[in-house]
């Protein structure tokens, strides 16, 4: 699995379909319910999914493909929300980027559309 992290409107996505080669079909987009298509290459937006899981408090599955490539946003930056639902959203995303990027073969963090490998 390899990870690709960054903020809102950074180039995630589009650093994703270069780097390995995606296709739209090779794509899931999440959206804030509570399935995810597990068989797709790449798993984009995770981080809706995980604020659906804290609305139904589910434990979020992560069941990626050994090739898989997950596209997340880092939500950690910032003010800390007042709102306990989005204090709680921004832990669970941060204790999943961690568990994902234990995982993975290679971790890579966009800035500004620009590549930072981690790992």
């Amino acid at each position: 699995m390899d990870l690709v992290i960054g903020g809102a409107y950074q180039g995630k996505l589009a650093y994703a379909k270069e780097q390995y080669h995606l296709t739209d079909g090779d794509i899931f987009l999440c959206t804030e319910s509570d399935t995810v298509d597990f068989t797709k290459r790449c798993v984009a937006a995770f981080e809706r999914y995980l604020l659906s899981c804290v609305r139904t408090g589910t434990t979020p599955a992560l069941d990626f493909r050994d090739d898989a490539v997950v596209v997340m946003r880092d939500i950690s930056g910032g003010v800390v929300p007042v709102e306990q639902e989005i204090r709680l959203w921004r832990e669970w995303n941060g204790r999943v980027i961690q568990e994902l990027a234990a995982k993975s073969r290679h971790v890579t963090r966009i800035f500004c559309g620009l590549p930072q490998r981690l790992k």
